[in-house]
């Protein structure tokens, strides 16, 4: 089991790519203001418009769900690889319990943590895939605003962890990969023809995730004002505002979806949202 663990470590913390990272605005792939703004206008592009200037045929089942088997089943390893790499670098390298709710003032984005945190942040660029499954799939009809505003919207988050080296983001990391690690399973379940009993408790755990981020919050929050400070509390001043606008998005859609006198029909609509990202905060065609 030791050998297991240490494996594990190096590979996951140790490793040279990992404890040497560096986040370098500027120079550090996706790191530019421009890389962000062009990543969120070509998603919104390719979502809105694109399927209506150029009309693609609609792919076949046949072809959709292996490639939307593959999606998902490599964003839960995924998933999995990065909730366990946060973990064990915050073992690693965390001095004492508060830190992991407040970063010093000053922290420079280096080491492991970082690095989880860009390998997050790259991730959710990724998922983008799962609006273009739904679009290839001829069923655009069935993106939400909950999926378009939390697909563009969490990248700009993982964006501002990195360049404020902002405090909290390591419980958020977890937590959020973590629970795609269900969401991801689920959504494999779909693809393979098998529909999972528990969707309703893939949207009831990310509301959890939501209000237990809140109180966490408030932890840091007194940790700022009451010690020398924390890092990135501008970044932290914005994930308020997304997680707020997300715990309504999703407390309506669980009315809607699992309310008294919800409709069956309705209650397929949470295979067209993604549960959030960790705190966050995809769909496609099973979804």
């Amino acid at each position: 089991m030791s050998h297991i663990f240490s494996s594990l470590e190096y590979w996951l913390v140790n490793h040279p790519t990992i404890r040497n990272f560096s986040w370098t605005p500027g120079k550090t792939l996706g790191s530019s203001p421009h890389f962000l703004c062009l990543t969120i206008l070509s998603y919104l592009f390719s979502t809105f418009f694109f399927p209506h200037i150029i009309s693609l045929p609609p792919i076949a089942p046949a072809i959709i769900k292996p490639i939307s088997a593959l999606h998902n089943i490599s964003l839960l390893l995924l998933s999995f690889i990065m909730a366990l790499g946060c973990l064990l670098s915050t073992v690693s390298h965390a001095p004492h319990l508060r830190w992991i709710i407040c970063f010093p003032p000053h922290t420079q984005p280096t080491g492991p943590l970082f690095f989880w945190a860009y390998i997050f942040y790259l991730s959710k660029i990724l998922e983008f895939v799962d609006t273009l499954l739904i679009i290839l799939s001829n069923s655009i009809q069935r993106l939400t605003f909950l999926h378009v505003y939390h697909h563009s919207t969490v990248v700009i988050m993982c964006y501002i962890w990195l360049q404020t080296s902002q405090t909290l983001f390591p419980a958020v990391l977890f937590t959020n990969a973590s629970v795609h690690v269900l969401m991801y399973a689920y959504y494999l379940s779909c693809a393979l023809g098998v529909r999972p009993k528990w969707k309703k408790m893939v949207t009831n755990v990310q509301i959890m995730q939501f209000y237990s981020s809140f109180v966490v919050l408030g932890v840091m929050l007194y940790y700022h004002f009451t010690g020398s400070g924390c890092s990135g509390v501008w970044g932290w001043s914005f994930n308020v505002a997304f997680y707020a606008s997300l715990l309504v998005l999703f407390v309506d859609f669980h009315k809607k979806s699992y309310g008294v006198g919800a409709s069956s029909k309705k209650n397929i609509g949470v295979n067209n949202v993604k549960p959030f990202k960790a705190l966050s905060f995809s769909n496609h065609t099973h979804k």
